[in-house]
């Protein structure tokens, strides 16, 4: 299983297509895994297969992920990733219709390292992909990279 650099989970294709399409025209990353639900995003990390199982760690550089989610809700999936040392350092970015002061709350209680809301707006929402882009993958650096 090759080694990505975002992983994306999110269950609604419109929003994934939008992503990726936002990702690429700011040449930020070509290295994207998308999972449609919890239990894939889960076994990704965690299954038999996973890349913990296999490597013994993940070099993702961020997750971005949905709260509504089919299987498992993206807060489950949050609280698995930050209550694992091997996955705590990875960066978990919620990004989500949601605006509700409870998702928000439990979000950063959890461990998330950001939340943003998706913009209604297709151009706005292009340019919010971007930015996080931008962010996490020129100017953020994780634990294992190197500097």
């Amino acid at each position: 299983m090759e080694q990505f650099e975002i992983l994306l989970v999110e269950d609604n294709r419109h929003d994934v297509a939008m992503i990726l399409e936002a990702f690429r025209e700011q040449n930020t990353c070509d290295k994207f895994q998308v999972l449609h639900n919890g239990a894939e995003a889960l076994d990704y990390f965690f299954g038999p297969q996973g890349c913990l199982q296999r490597l013994g760690i993940c070099h993702i550089r961020f997750v971005l992920l949905d709260l509504k989610l089919p299987k498992v809700d993206g807060l489950e999936v949050l609280k698995r990733l930050k209550s694992d040392e091997r996955t705590r350092e990875i960066p978990v970015i919620i990004f989500s219709s949601s605006n509700e002061a409870r998702d928000r709350k439990e979000s950063y209680l959890l461990g998330a390292n950001s939340y943003i809301v998706k913009p209604l707006d297709a151009d706005h929402f292009s340019q919010v992909v971007a930015d996080i882009g931008s962010y996490w993958l020129t100017r953020n650096r994780t634990a294992y990279q190197d500097r």
